[in-house]
């Protein structure tokens, strides 16, 4: 096998932490904090007997339905998780690899780009090549690239330089210059685990698979901002997309590792430059041109995460004015099905995440501090803080465990 015998040199491409939990040990886990949380909302719920009528009632309806809520979405995702983890337990990798290319654009990425090569070449998959667009860098970043360009122990590097006009444009240019049935897109300041393909590619034996996301971790946890964020991308996008792979209606295909049938993109189109979300846009044309969308765990790949506020806030605000550009594009698949319910459901799902649960959360407890300041109740103002704080905890700690990862980030959670 090429590169088999490769050693990483870069401590970073590691996989952080320990071995995850037996999908049944999830389960349980999970079955143990719904059933904390039941019985600490059956406590709380015991303190309104002080209130008037009316506030019972706004009280018991307006907690009650905010519980129920949280309760249902977080056993319906460990459930669904459950399910995914317990079919790739049993999955076997084969041994039969096909030819996949690999593309890197980049817009100076000049302090990067040489690692993230490096880290490709040190893949354990046999066949595959390499292909690095530089989208009209001005910081050296095609001279960077240049040096990798030819033949490292059977895996090609070609790289390619135009003129600068968008991530999309310079993915299609690669993808033209592909010679794979499948196609890895992925970020230039990405960071591919050395067995990412082999766990990615086994996925599409079934032909109905169009595409594979893969388990994207913040790499720079440096302060407080990134690893936040590490614990965000832990706790709340790969179990969910691991809920959803349950379905093949994955809705978000990342940019920093996402494996491609290429009669998958050539039949939407290719990338589009109209919107801030091309990775989320390539995704929900996939999905409605009637494709099945997975998610493979073990196919890790480590990003760079903003690491200043502001930063992070002008990430946010591409991302979501993204996705509201690409549903708007896509808004007929959120009324049909293509013969598979769970598409729209999914997408659906993924607009009740970003739109109505933050609301819902803010309502909640805004109203619930002003019963509880308007009766002088501040024991149960605290009380309800500290249930939703143990449950915070309770569930970072089982994604945590879920993903073998480190158990520090659980104090983020707080």
């Amino acid at each position: 096998m090429a590169n088999e015998d490769v050693k990483s040199t870069n401590p970073e491409t590691k996989m952080i932490g320990k071995k995850p939990l037996r999908p049944i040990t999830q389960l349980l886990i999970s079955i143990a904090i719904i059933a904390l949380v039941v019985i600490a909302t059956v406590f709380l719920f015991r303190y309104p007997q002080r209130l008037g009528p009316i506030f019972v009632t706004a009280l018991m309806v307006t907690l009650g339905t905010f519980l129920l809520v949280l309760l249902l979405r977080h056993f319906m995702l460990v459930w669904f998780s459950y399910l995914h983890a317990r079919e790739l337990a049993h999955q076997e990798i084969p041994e039969n690899y096909p030819f996949v290319s690999i593309i890197v654009p980049a817009y100076n990425e000049g302090e990067v780009i040489q690692s993230s090569l490096s880290s490709l070449l040190e893949l354990r998959y046999p066949y595959y090549e390499i292909i690095a667009v530089d989208d009209g860098s001005t910081d050296g970043t095609y001279e960077k690239m240049k040096e990798f360009e030819g033949n490292h122990y059977g895996v090609r590097v070609s790289v390619y330089r135009k003129e600068n006009s968008g991530k999309a444009d310079a993915l299609n240019y690669g993808i033209r210059r592909s010679k794979a049935q499948l196609v890895v897109c992925m970020d230039s300041d990405s960071r591919l685990t050395p067995e990412a393909l082999r766990y990615a590619v086994y996925h599409f034996e079934d032909p109905s698979v169009g595409a594979v996301a893969g388990n994207v971790k913040v790499i720079n946890r440096h302060n407080i901002w990134t690893k936040l964020q590490a614990l965000e991308y832990i706790e709340g996008l790969n179990i969910v997309r691991n809920a959803q792979a349950y379905w093949r209606t994955v809705n978000v295909v990342p940019g920093p590792m996402g494996v491609f049938r290429r009669t998958a993109i050539e039949g939407t189109g290719g990338y589009d430059s109209d919107t801030f979300a091309e990775d989320f846009d390539m995704t929900v044309k996939i999905l409605a041109d009637g494709w099945k969308i997975t998610y493979e765990p073990k196919a890790v790949a480590y990003t760079e995460a903003p690491e200043g506020l502001l930063d992070i806030i002008k990430q946010r605000y591409r991302w979501t004015r993204g996705v509201l550009q690409a549903l708007r594009k896509q808004k007929g698949l959120l009324r049909r099905s293509n013969g598979n319910i769970t598409t729209p459901l999914s997408l659906w799902y993924m607009i009740f995440e970003g739109l109505v649960w933050p609301a819902m959360n803010i309502f909640a407890n805004l109203f619930f501090v002003w019963i509880a300041l308007m009766v002088g109740m501040t024991k149960l103002l605290v009380m309800w803080w500290l249930l939703l704080t143990i449950l915070d905890l309770l569930i970072a700690v089982h994604a945590i465990l879920m993903e073998g990862e480190d158990m520090t980030l659980a104090i983020y959670s707080v």
